[in-house]
């Protein structure tokens, strides 16, 4: 008989995960780490479900049956080519009949399956506990161009814990966020990674978040994570200006030219005309440093915006004439002093 596992065991049980649900339903989110396994493609769900709106559930079952009945034979030998060792996890949605379908055809070739006990579903909960759970976050502030994320990446290297929100979103988080990155996740997708993150995290330790706003790009950070993160500490690393030149030149430098051209002008209204079209005069000729000379101007505003909204004092740490590590190393050396105080 196949074994029904709560969503703690389901996590820590060994076996490939497959993911039975519609390609649709997994593209949307899925657990991170799951094979894409699906018992009907999305017109076959959709033939399923209208069967059973219009005709009610035992004839949608039948025609379930006469879908899958020529895969059973296809199901199997990918099954045992994905999991050599016959071991393996499965869930759908509510962990109802795909789920318990797949795992009775597999169970009945000889392998081995656990079922996740209100499937997918009983996952995403599970990520809102994983959102609640108090840390001890330290958020990392600074202006654009003062090496933030590199600085998150040292500390990793040092031991530390991080969360990479701009890394899981495949975003910088700003108009010029998306260039020369991979496609964004759904939001359902990201909130998925951060819980997969934060769950092998000790919630004990002290956690480094990088400051954001609620969106990075299109994703939005979870609000019971994002909730933690506006009451938690804030250290500002500062550099001077052509520091911070130099770095948005290294990172940007390869970009292609019409992309930061329009990454640019879709913050003109806020920019102003004037700067925007000089901006991107500048990239025409190629001088990338003054056109991150003049974009600076703008997101300076808007992170001294965002301090006086807040209205607290945040320390700051001079890291000028720092590479990553170095300033990573004086960052850990504040932690204890800032965890005191808050």
């Amino acid at each position: 008989m196949v074994k029904h596992l709560e969503i703690s065991d389901f996590l820590t049980a060994v076996g490939p995960i497959l993911d039975v649900r519609s390609p649709g339903e997994y593209e949307q989110g899925h657990m991170p780490g799951a094979v894409s396994f699906p018992l009907f493609s999305n017109d076959e769900r959709a033939q399923v479900g209208t069967c059973y709106k219009q005709q009610g559930r035992d004839a949608a079952v039948e025609l379930g049956f006469d879908l899958v009945g020529p895969k059973l034979g296809a199901i199997v030998r990918q099954a045992k080519a994905i999991a050599p060792n016959q071991i393996l996890r499965v869930h759908c949605w509510r962990g109802g009949m795909r789920s318990g379908s797949v795992a009775w055809c597999l169970e009945t070739a000889g392998l081995q399956v656990v079922t996740l006990a209100g499937g997918y579903k009983a996952f995403r909960h599970w990520a809102r506990q994983v959102f609640s759970t108090p840390r001890q976050i330290i958020v990392l502030g600074g202006m654009t161009g003062t090496g933030k994320t590199q600085i998150l990446h040292a500390l990793a290297e040092l031991g530390e814990q991080i969360l990479d929100l701009e890394g899981l979103a495949n975003h910088r988080g700003s108009s010029y966020g998306s260039l020369d990155m991979p496609p964004q996740p759904s939001t359902e997708q990201f909130e998925n990674m951060i819980s997969d993150r934060l769950a092998h995290l000790d919630p004990i330790r002290p956690v480094w978040i990088e400051a954001e706003s609620k969106r990075v790009g299109t994703c939005r950070v979870p609000p019971e994570l994002f909730e933690q993160m506006e009451a938690a500490p804030t250290l500002e690393v500062v550099r001077p200006l052509e520091e911070r030149l130099g770095i948005l030149v290294e990172i940007y430098g390869q970009t292609d030219r019409q992309g930061l051209i329009e990454a640019t002008q879709r913050i003109r209204k806020r920019l102003g005309g004037q700067r925007t079209q000089a901006a991107v005069e500048c990239l025409h000729r190629g001088e990338l440093r003054e056109v991150c000379k003049i974009v600076l101007d703008y997101y300076d505003r808007t992170y001294r915006y965002d301090l006086e909204r807040r209205n607290q004092v945040i320390p700051q740490l001079d890291i000028a004439n720092h590479d990553p590590i170095a300033a990573a190393q004086l960052l850990i050396d504040k932690a204890p002093f800032l965890l005191s105080a808050s």
